[in-house]
């Protein structure tokens, strides 16, 4: 028996933090890079589910049984034998991952997404999406404290997604195909940590943080309606704007702002940071004759690396 599952990267497009306070926010798969679960039967004489993770270094039993479970791994496990009704299988699945770890790209939900499939087709109960969304969903809470429910869902479905919390998914069309870059700054950070700031800087100001929130609103419905009407370069103004009302709300960092003036410089016609923010990854809308200058102006700034993302109908 060999089973694979996999799950893609994400990228935010606009909208993040506000949306955790009921705004719409737009996210986009990244499916050039994925996190694959490979189900392997067990060496001789080991018996149990065996859980190996190399990208997150780890070796580990999965405690499936206990009552309370902090791990993200392990609760995974945990909720798909519950929704699945079947007892733990004696396998082994293989985590490997092209998705850096706390950089704003999903790693956390993309694990748990291939994790669960790879379990429940290895027991011939394959999770359907709606199923596998809410067990996702369940296990972000250990990543990021309040998740909005974005990044399982755009990652779950693998499709560009209006999102807002309460209210049905939403896809849309998407007027004329479009390149984004993103760049890694190489810092590591804790979306949880910047969500529970912003959460802080909202109760403790909250008449000068909602208008900031309801506006970043807005600016998400006008950067669909351009998306949907192939207009890059309002699409490319909106992310910028966003960008600068993200540094409002205190989840910039110098790095970022470093790589989104590099990048305007150098031609794109947007870019801002995506994610949680003050590190992780900042995006550029670039076009093909900018595409090589953008991409060596954030190297030259720092960039550990530039990954390219084309959104497409149908992607």
């Amino acid at each position: 028996m060999s089973i694979e599952a996999s799950a893609p990267a994400k990228v935010i497009l606009v909208g993040e933090h506000a949306v955790v306070y009921g705004q719409p926010a737009i996210a986009l798969p990244v499916s050039s890079h994925r996190v694959t679960a490979r189900v392997i039967p067990n060496a001789p004489g080991e018996c149990g589910l065996r859980l190996i993770a190399g990208e997150i270094d780890r070796v580990l039993p999965a405690t499936v049984e206990a009552e309370a479970v902090t791990d993200a791994l392990d609760l995974t496990l945990r909720l798909t034998l519950a929704r699945v009704g079947r007892l733990a299988p004696d396998v082994t699945i293989k985590i490997e991952s092209q998705i850096p770890i706390a950089s704003g790209l999903g790693s956390g939900a993309a694990v748990s997404t291939a994790l669960a499939r790879a379990l429940s087709m290895a027991l011939g109960c394959p999770l359907n999406n709606h199923d596998l969304n809410e067990i996702v969903y369940e296990v972000e809470k250990i990543h990021h404290g309040t998740p909005s429910g974005i990044d399982n869902t755009v990652i779950v479905y693998e499709q560009p997604v209006y999102f807002k919390r309460g209210h049905p998914i939403e896809t849309f069309t998407i007027g004329a195909p479009f390149t984004l870059l993103i760049a890694d700054t190489g810092q590591s950070a804790l979306t949880r940590i910047a969500v529970a700031d912003v959460r802080h800087l909202y109760e403790s100001e909250t008449d000068r943080i909602q208008p900031v929130i309801e506006t970043i609103g807005l600016l998400v419905d006008e950067t669909r309606q351009a998306v949907e009407r192939g207009d890059l370069t309002t699409l490319g103004q909106l992310m910028t704007r966003n960008h600068g009302y993200l540094r409002g709300l205190t989840v910039s960092s110098p790095q970022l702002d470093t790589f989104v003036k590099a990048a305007l410089d150098a031609g794109a016609l947007g870019a801002k940071l995506s994610g949680g923010g003050r590190g992780g990854n900042m995006i550029a809308l670039v076009t093909p004759e900018t595409h090589s200058a953008v991409k060596a102006a954030l190297l030259a700034a720092g960039a550990r690396r530039v990954l390219g993302t084309v959104v497409a109908e149908g992607q």
